[in-house]
């Protein structure tokens, strides 16, 4: 690697020769602005949120909350007309998303299903599936997330009906749920 060399005054009198009848470039006109400012993230929604969801996962379990959905096979908001859970059994709602609770936890369930209804509602979809599986593979064969799953819709102010799936589409193993419409 060669050193720099020091220009000669024979250099520095040679380049300036070369650009005596040079003009300088004029520096371009530049606007000067503010970057726009973040748009302010609700903190204190965001930590409520997350106490609600702790509160849920790890606060006492009202029996009566299982007791009051029991094996009912579909929920209907109180104050909405009947039509609304009978076109949702017949199949008028497209299914337009979906979740699985295969392997899950009731804690990782419920947390699945907190996520996958905020994310559904924040893309505007009506109408999901929620597959909770029948249970089969559970200690006595008794279908655990069923109920659960049941019981946290029900308590979702989000959801305005669910029912059971036909059976082409998971039948006692799978919910079909309503989810309310956008804000006006």
């Amino acid at each position: 690697m060669s050193q720099r060399q020091q220009p000669t005054p024979e250099d520095i009198a040679a380049f300036q020769g070369a650009v005596a009848d040079a003009t300088p470039l004029k520096a371009p006109a530049r606007v000067q602005h503010e970057r726009p400012k973040p748009s302010p993230r609700p903190r204190q929604r965001e930590l409520d949120e997350a106490a609600v969801i702790v509160e849920s996962l790890h606060g006492p379990f009202e029996i009566d909350d299982l007791l009051a959905i029991g094996d009912a096979d579909s929920f209907l908001r109180t104050g909405l007309p009947r039509n609304v859970l009978r076109d949702l059994r017949r199949g008028r709602w497209a299914i337009q998303n979906h979740t699985d609770l295969h392997g899950l936890n009731r804690h990782e369930a419920h947390e699945e299903v907190s996520r996958f209804l905020a994310e559904s509602l924040l893309a505007g979809k009506r109408c999901v599936r929620i597959v909770h599986g029948r249970g089969l593979g559970s200690p006595g064969r008794e279908g655990v997330l069923r109920q659960f799953v049941k019981c946290w819709l029900s308590r979702s102010k989000d959801v305005l009906a669910f029912c059971h799936a036909p059976p082409h589409d998971g039948g006692e193993g799978a919910l079909w749920v309503l989810l309310r419409g956008p804000n006006r």
